[in-house]
């Protein structure tokens, strides 16, 4: 660097050393000046209208920082961002996709689209198309506080790292069938993201993910839909917060190993609250679930389809899960054990007010209560003869007569009559002829769980 000043000078050293030292000390002020200038350059603004001619020429020709600012009104377009830009929007600013494509395709890195309606993508569900659609080059996007109607998916997030979606109010298309609609937000092999706050309503599912690992969906509204979160082969994922109703099922984890589960919602959803279908090792804590009801038909023991009762929380051939301190209420299956489920730990719930609190169909006997404490059963009919808040008897939900009206449901005709009184007796005197089941040796005598009554 100083190679031009490397000539000797036939000087006093003495004399000279003061102003040689200015003088590189400046030299290397000009070159760090140099250097940041092109730090200093502002980006620019561009301002369009709907009378803009042309918005993608001006998009090519903005340098990656920009930002294009959208005035009130309505736009026609189907855009494509290939450079970092902001796309910011004022109240009253629609893009319109004119049911063509995408209405914004993002494939550069660090782009934040903010502050627009989006509506009327196509609706090619096999091409995928959305509002906007995020390709995998596309990582740490901004999509927030927008709003969405009417568009194929609303967002697509396509292997996509580190993406944030924040505040986004997002309608499909109620005039088509469920089936044929797209999801709300999609995330397909995404990685990181956060997905907070946003309200999802009348699209197939609220927010489906697949393959799609380091997640986080936080405080997210979602309702009138098929499935409210919907998990596809995906690990280490974080639910936290968020809250559904009026959907057909609240949380439906599938296929999925080292989930967090905690402090969600589910109310008036109907066929299932939570649906667990092969998870394993996951964690589902203080979830409040609630009035999970398939009908007045059922709830009056009339005709009902079997199988098609509402239930809180429904476990599928899922092991080695804890499930703890939720609350299991209002429903008419509080939870439905099947198909190998046998190895979760299952303690600090309370379960109040369902129908029938427990349907365990299997042939091993299980144990749900940890370190001597187990659950809170509204219809447990023991004592507590030391005070120490534990029944002294065991809770036993089921018996024979349950299992044959699981199997047989129009048996339930002949529920209060002497038949069914005198077999119920029966296994009560002979303990041998009990069938083995569901079984919590430490009851809680009250629940853990504060309780508000559904809305």
């Amino acid at each position: 660097m100083w190679g031009w000043f490397a000539t000797p000078v036939a000087f006093d050293s003495a004399m000279v050393q003061p102003s040689f030292l200015l003088l590189r000390w400046q030299a290397l002020f000009c070159l760090q000046c140099l250097t940041l200038l092109p730090l200093m350059t502002q980006a620019a603004t561009y301002r369009v209208t709907p009378d803009t001619p042309d918005i993608p020429a001006i998009i090519a020709k903005a340098s990656a920082g920009d930002t294009l600012q959208f005035g009130t009104g309505h736009y026609f377009l189907n855009l494509h961002i290939d450079k970092t830009l902001t796309l910011q929007g004022v109240p009253g600013v629609i893009l319109d996709g004119r049911q063509q494509g995408d209405v914004i395709r993002v494939s550069a890195a660090d782009v934040i689209i903010r502050g627009l309606r989006i509506q009327n993508s196509g609706h090619n569900l096999t091409e995928m198309n959305a509002g906007i659609f995020v390709e995998r080059s596309a990582e740490n996007v901004v999509i927030e506080s927008n709003e969405f109607d009417r568009n194929g998916f609303g967002i697509w997030l396509d292997a996509v790292r580190a993406p944030r979606v924040l505040a986004n109010r997002i309608h499909g298309d109620p005039t088509k069938r469920s089936q044929d609609r797209g999801n709300g937000i999609h995330l397909f092999a995404t990685t990181q993201g956060l997905i907070k706050g946003n309200e999802v309503w009348e699209t197939r599912d609220g927010i489906y993910i697949d393959t799609s690992q380091e997640n986080t969906l936080e405080a997210n509204l979602l309702h009138d839909l098929r499935y409210g979160i919907h998990y596809m082969y995906s690990y280490n994922n974080r639910v936290i917060n968020n809250h559904t109703y009026n959907t057909r099922t609240g949380y439906a984890l599938m296929q999925s190993k080292y989930l967090t589960v905690l402090n969600n919602t589910s109310e008036h959803d109907r066929n299932y609250g939570m649906l667990l279908n092969f998870i394993t090792h996951s964690t589902l804590a203080h979830n409040r679930i609630s009035a999970v009801q398939e009908g007045a038909g059922y709830m009056t023991g009339g005709s009902s389809v079997l199988g098609a009762e509402g239930k809180a929380i429904f476990i599928y051939n899922s092991q080695f899960n804890d499930i703890h301190n939720n609350l299991f209420s209002s429903s008419d299956i509080g939870i439905h054990l099947t198909a190998g489920s046998e190895d979760n730990r299952i303690h600090g719930n309370a379960f109040i007010g369902n129908r029938v609190q427990v349907k365990y169909v299997a042939n091993r006997e299980q144990d749900w209560s940890l370190d001597g404490r187990g659950n809170f059963w509204s219809d447990y009919m023991g004592w507590d003869l030391n005070a120490d808040g534990i029944g002294d008897k065991d809770y036993e939900p089921n018996d024979a007569v349950d299992k044959l009206l699981w199997k047989y449901p129009l048996a339930r005709v002949l529920m209060n009559s002497p038949a069914v009184e005198t077999l119920r007796w029966v296994q009560e005197q002979f303990p041998v002829l009990r069938p083995q089941g569901v079984r919590d040796s430490a009851p809680l005598m009250q629940s853990p769980i504060l309780v508000d009554a559904p809305s």
